[in-house]
């Protein structure tokens, strides 16, 4: 299934995931990240992707020399017009995680909110290898993402569907997952304004031994998770962050 990125995060996913990505939630996840990382002020600091720069502008009014990077230049647009505030700085640039476009050395990787897993296993790990490779020895990564053991326990598959629903306007998800390939396939149609779009993504859930082999592999070592939000990861976890050092 090919990854349709203008399609799957555009303003149909930031119209039906606003509540998600409010003011509120921003500031919970930077947080959290910001607990999770403990960097001192001035140190740089990688998101990516960045999207419309919900967080990493949060991290540079934290005091934090953040860099954006993210392939969809209308979210690289609005989050260049939306400064954050005096305390530290924050650049955007256009390009693909799976050959960042920047060279660091950064003290720490911020993936959020499943922005991992959108292309085949080479190119997952591949992006890893980026990470790895931008990071100063010691840096850390930090990856936010759907749970696969929760995920798959949970979900509502096909020929049920998942909809999100805002006024008169629909999103409508039918959602297949793969056990061979750790997959999850989503065939996603959208109803709003009268008008109807279809588009599919899939998404690459790894285990946590998944996890720690494709990290290791790009050279982390110190591979270590738990739950979204803090706590131990359990079976039933939706979100997991993995933490690993460069």
């Amino acid at each position: 299934m090919e990854f349709d990125l203008a399609a799957t995060f555009g303003d149909d996913y930031l119209y039906f995931y606003e509540e998600s990505i409010d003011d509120g939630h921003s500031d919970d996840d930077t947080a959290e990240i910001l607990g999770r990382l403990d960097l001192a002020p001035g140190a740089r600091v990688l998101d990516a992707p960045c999207g419309y720069g919900r967080i990493a502008r949060r991290l540079a009014a934290a005091g934090l020399e953040v860099t954006g990077v993210d392939l969809s230049e209308p979210f690289i647009a609005r989050a260049r017009a939306d400064r954050p505030g005096p305390a530290g700085s924050v650049e955007y640039h256009v390009g693909d995680v799976r050959h960042l476009p920047v060279a660091g050395p950064f003290d720490a990787v911020v993936c959020w909110y499943t922005s991992f897993g959108y292309y085949d296993d080479d190119d997952c790990r591949q992006v890893l290898g980026e990470f790895h490779r931008v990071l100063r020895p010691g840096g850390t990564v930090l990856i936010e993402m759907m749970h696969h053991d929760g995920a798959v326990r949970h979900f509502t598959a096909a020929p049920e569907a998942t909809v999100f629903s805002r006024g008169d306007d629909a999103q409508v998800d039918l959602v297949r997952f793969d056990p061979v390939t750790g997959r999850m396939e989503t065939e996603r149609t959208i109803y709003r304004d009268g008008a109807v779009r279809h588009t599919a993504h899939a998404l690459r859930l790894p285990t946590p031994p998944e996890w720690v082999t494709w990290l290791e592999g790009a050279g982390f070592s110190g591979v270590r998770f738990t739950a979204g939000g803090g706590g131990p990861l359990e079976l039933d976890s939706w979100v997991v962050v993995v933490q690993a050092t460069a």
